[in-house]
Formats: structure tokens, C-alpha cells, sequence
């Protein structure tokens, strides 16, 4: 899921990459089993490895990267592992342009120290790098080994052209994943980790944006009692807002602004509804919100399925859904049927928007003087609840292998994912001035200035500005709050007829109700239903 602005130019250099949080898997939905949703102690203790290996018989020596913090799981490797093994190897890792690879890019110097590979990151907008990996695919060249292997785009598509990571897990003579498999928060495993099935493990977590609701304390705080004697309730955005109350709070600050009692922003609420997945993205929490979904399948939000059953669209609760959707479009910001994720999240940066449904990752833009103008004015909740519950999706993502590399390369590139995607990566990476992803590994989350980081004030807080929002992003990751899209092969299909047909929806060109039955048909004769 694309964060950034533009695209970012090739950066050469030997490198890394990182991880994040969320609850377990699904079971009929496209949601996620609370019991991992928090930090887990247990799993950070974990540094498991495969039976037989060097590791179980206690032969594992440190790996050679600093950066290391007490209550972190190490790098290992059996001992007397050469880890300069590969060095002079090359690697292209083609990425979205996210900020977690521009944290690695400017950090690389660490991997390529100790091993002596050098990694070219290239970073480009979501649709090119998926483009750029089929071609590459299709050509079996292996022009890029390590591949951002988005679970909606390319994952789903391209499993079968990606390098089974147990086969390197499991090898005696290679390091091992710190911590194990059971230190990444399940369904992000799940997730970004596996399609069809569990007995392949294609990815690695890297990292996990979900969409929660930003807004402006400032403004919430100083019309508080205005609004709550003119309107009967308390407006702060919390577990308890509906929809229906976010577009009453939004029309209520559009008035203001136009009567000219509220300045310090310009709209009640900002989306990002251009024609774009993101579109797709910023209407599935109002879908899942109301209790509908786009198929029938079981387990699409988790593993994945090849067939994901009949489109559900056509139901009273999809309807309702989108005749909300349009309701809430209507009001919203007008700039807001032409931005993406990246526009919507630079309007509120600008001052323009009292709230807004952002990936939460776009925190440390709005806490950079250099690029906001509402510094210590955020706060963040879960998205309003609709008739079922509250739906924030989740858009994470994992790294991958590509199988047409040579053997000798994809070893060097597991190097690359053991480190990249370790506890102190992630670590290293939170802490970076390009202020990159959010951890996917439960024992960043038990370190104890982690844990001071959520607290608004804290020097922590001002050192790793990300962390502010994740109170409100933990209760958006349990079974109950989280939002996982179908992952399917017909997927990025699917996905433009969404964003199309409610695009005309959204510019009065058809009804909710024919917007839902043409994604419907549409739907089910790319699927063969």
C-alpha cells in the first residue's frame, strides 16, 4: 500500500528491511483471531529453530550486526558460518516507495558491512512495481531477487513464482529467523506470509499501514461543549462513534467553517476517493463496517483462496454500505474525490481536514515541522462502527524471493531477510530519522521505551513518532475491528472494477444500488461464477 508521494529513485546500496503487528487469521471473513493482537512476552523469548539444525544442538553463534538491545531475540547462525560467503553479489530489491525501504536505503550500510552484498533498492508506485514483477515473472530473468510481495497485487497472482522461505528455515547449515516464525503477529503472517495454504511460506512481514481515524485534538477539545449542547453527545472520536455520527460531526464543521466560527480548518472530513485502489481501500471499512463483504469464500482475508465463491454486493447490508459511503463523499472535502493515500494524508498535514480515515504511518509526516503544519494537534482512533462493527483495514505487506535467481543469489537474499526483517531491524528502523515502519514483531512491542513511545509527550513518543497511534491501531488489529481484503488471484481485477464503478457512484452517474450489482456481475464472471 503506497504512503508516499512520488516515486524514489534507484537507490544502490547493500541492504534491509522490516516488520510489524497484528492479531491471528480468519475464519468466514476477511478478519483476524484476537489471541495474538497485543504484545506477547512468550513470543519474544521465542528463538526456536528447525529440528535437527545447528541451533538445536546449541551450536548457533551471534551474526556480525550491530544495533542489538537486551530483550530483542539475536541473529544467529550455526557457528563457524561464513556470513562474507556472498560478498560481491548484487541483489535488486524492487519495493513500493514506503517509508520502512527508505529507512533501510538510508541504514543499508549495517548488511552490507557484515556480509558484503550489495542490495539495489528500486521504489516505484504500487501498480508499476506490480507491473515490473509480472514482467519479470512471466520472462523468468530474476532481474529482481527480493520482491515486495503485496499480498493483493502480487502475492495472490504470483505465489507460484516465489521461492518457498521454509526450504531456507529449515536448512541446517543457514541462519535461522530471530525469534522464529512465532515472534510476527499471526494473521500478518498469515497475511502477507502464505497463499492457499500454510505448507509454503512465500514472505516475510514487512510492513503493516492500517487505516484508523486521525483527527485534530485541538479542534475536538475547543468546540467540544458547543457541539455537545447543540447536538446531545460527546463528538471525541472514540470505540463508540458511528458513521452516522462522523457525517453529523463532519456537516456540523462544515457549517462553522462557512459561518466563519471555526478556522482552524477548512473541511469537517477528507477521504482518499480518487479513482485508484485507494478508493477500493477507503470504502471497505464502510463495507465491512455494515456486516458485508465482497465474496462468499472462507479464509480469503487469511491464506487466500485460487476461487474466492460468489460476489456478495448484492446484499441489504453491501447497499446500505455504499449509500453511506456516497453520504459520506458528498460532504467530505471536494479535493478528496481526487486524492489517493498520499493526498488525503498531505491535506490534513496542511491543516485542511478537522478528521480523516489515513494509514496510521503517516504520523511522523504530521509530527515533522518540516512537512506539517498540525505538529502536537493528532490524535488517532478506530474508525467509526457502522450497523456490525468498526472495520480498519489492514495493508501490510511482505518480502519474497524470486525462484529464478540462481541459488548462490537466493541465499545471499535470505541474508538479506533474516536481518531485514529482524526484531533489530525493526527496531533500528522505528528509531530512524526517515521515521520508517511500524514493528511486526511482538518483542519490539514489549520493549520497555516502545511501550513509552504511545504515550503522547514522551521523549520516546518524540523520538519514534509512528508509536502515536498505536493504541488506537492494536484495537484496530482485533478479530473484531481489523479489515483483511479477499486475497485471491482475481484480485487486482476485481479491484479496478470496484474503484471504477464507484468512482461513477461517487460522481452521480449511477445509484449505490446499481453501483453494487454492476462490481457484482462484474466480479463473478472474472471469478467464473
Amino acid at each position: 500500500m503506497n504512503r508516499t508521494t512520488s516515486a524514489v529513485p534507484i537507490v544502490s546500496v547493500a541492504m534491509a528491511g522490516v516488520l510489524l503487528a497484528l492479531s491471528a487469521c480468519s475464519s468466514s471473513s476477511n478478519t483476524t483471531n484476537p489471541s495474538n493482537s497485543q504484545p506477547s512476552a512468550s513470543a519474544s523469548a521465542n528463538t526456536s529453530a528447525p529440528a535437527g539444525s545447528a541451533a538445536a544442538f546449541g551450536g548457533m553463534a551471534e551474526g556480525p550486526f550491530e544495533g542489538w538491545v537486551e530483550g530483542l531475540p539475536k541473529i544467529e547462525a550455526p557457528a563457524g558460518f561464513d556470513w562474507k560467503q556472498f560478498s560481491g553479489t548484487q541483489l535488486n530489491f524492487i519495493s513500493e516507495n514506503t517509508p520502512p525501504s527508505s529507512a533501510l536505503a538510508a541504514n543499508i550500510g549495517i548488511f552490507e558491512k557484515a556480509t558484503g552484498i550489495q542490495v539495489n533498492i528500486e521504489q516505484s508506485n504500487l501498480d508499476i512495481v506490480a507491473e515490473k514483477v509480472g514482467l519479470d515473472f512471466n520472462a523468468r530473468n530474476a532481474n529482481y531477487q527480493l520482491i515486495y510481495a503485496d499480498p493483493y497485487q502480487i502475492l495472490s497472482k504470483q505465489s507460484k513464482n516465489l521461492a518457498d522461505l521454509n526450504d531456507f528455515n529449515n536448512d541446517p547449515s543457514l541462519p535461522h529467523i530471530p525469534g522464529g516464525l512465532e515472534d510476527f503477529i499471526e494473521s500478518q503472517l498469515q497475511a502477507d506470509g502464505y497463499m492457499g495454504d500454510t505448507e509454503h511460506l512465500y514472505a516475510l512481514p514487512y510492513d503493516s499501514p492500517t487505516m484508523v481515524l486521525a483527527y485534530r485534538k485541538d479542534v475536538f477539545d475547543k468546540y467540544k461543549d458547543q457541539f455537545q449542547q447543540e447536538k446531545g453527545y460527546d463528538w471525541t472520536p472514540s470505540a463508540n462513534m458511528t458513521w452516522d455520527q462522523y457525517y453529523e460531526i463532519s456537516s456540523w464543521i462544515n457549517d462553522k467553517v462557512k459561518s466563519g466560527a471555526i478556522s482552524e480548518v477548512k473541511y469537517g472530513s477528507g477521504h482518499e476517493a480518487k479513482q485508484h485502489d485507494s478508493l477500493q481501500a477507503d470504502f471497505s471499512n464502510v463495507l465491512g463496517a455494515y456486516g458485508a463483504d465482497y465474496f462468499e469464500g472462507e479464509n480469503l482475508g487469511s491464506v487466500g483462496a485460487a476461487r474466492p465463491g460468489k460476489s456478495l454486493l448484492t446484499s441489504p447490508e453491501a447497499v446500505e454500505a455504499a449509500t453511506m459511503y456516497k453520504k459520506l463523499l458528498d460532504i467530505a472535502a471536494p479535493g478528496s474525490k481526487t486524492w489517493d493515500w498520499t493526498g488525503v494524508a498531505e491535506a490534513f498535514a496542511a491543516g485542511d481536514l478537522a478528521m480523516a480515515p489515513i494509514f496510521h504511518e503517516n504520523n511522523a509526516m504530521f509530527e515533522d515541522a518540516n512537512k506539517s503544519k498540525v505538529v502536537g494537534k493528532v490524535a488517532w482512533s478506530i474508525l467509526p462502527k457502522g450497523t456490525k462493527r468498526s472495520a480498519n483495514l489492514f495493508g501490510g505487506t511482505g518480502i519474497g524471493i524470486s525462484k529464478y535467481a540462481s541459488e548462490k543469489e537466493q541465499k545471499a537474499a535470505w541474508l538479506f531477510l533474516v536481518w531485514a526483517t529482524s526484531p533489530q531491524a525493526q527496531y533500528m528502523i522505528l528509531k530512524s530519522e526517515e521515521a520508517g515502519s511500524t514493528p511486526t514483531r511482538h518483542s519490539v512491542y514489549n520493549l520497555p521505551d516502545v511501550k513509552k513511545g504511545m504515550e503522547p509527550g514522551t521523549e520516546e513518543a518524540k523520538a519514534m513518532p509512528n508509536l502515536l497511534p498505536m493504541n488506537a491501531v492494536l484495537e484496530a488489529w482485533k478479530l473484531e475491528n481489523v479489515y483483511m481484503r479477499p486475497k485471491v488471484p482475481q484480485w487486482p481485477q476485481v479491484d479496478t472494477i470496484i474503484y471504477t464503478e464507484l468512482s461513477k457512484m461517487l460522481f452521480d452517474k449511477q445509484t449505490p444500488e446499481e453501483t453494487m450489482k454492476a462490481i457484482a456481475k462484474k466480479s463473478d464472471d472474472i471469478t467464473g461464477n
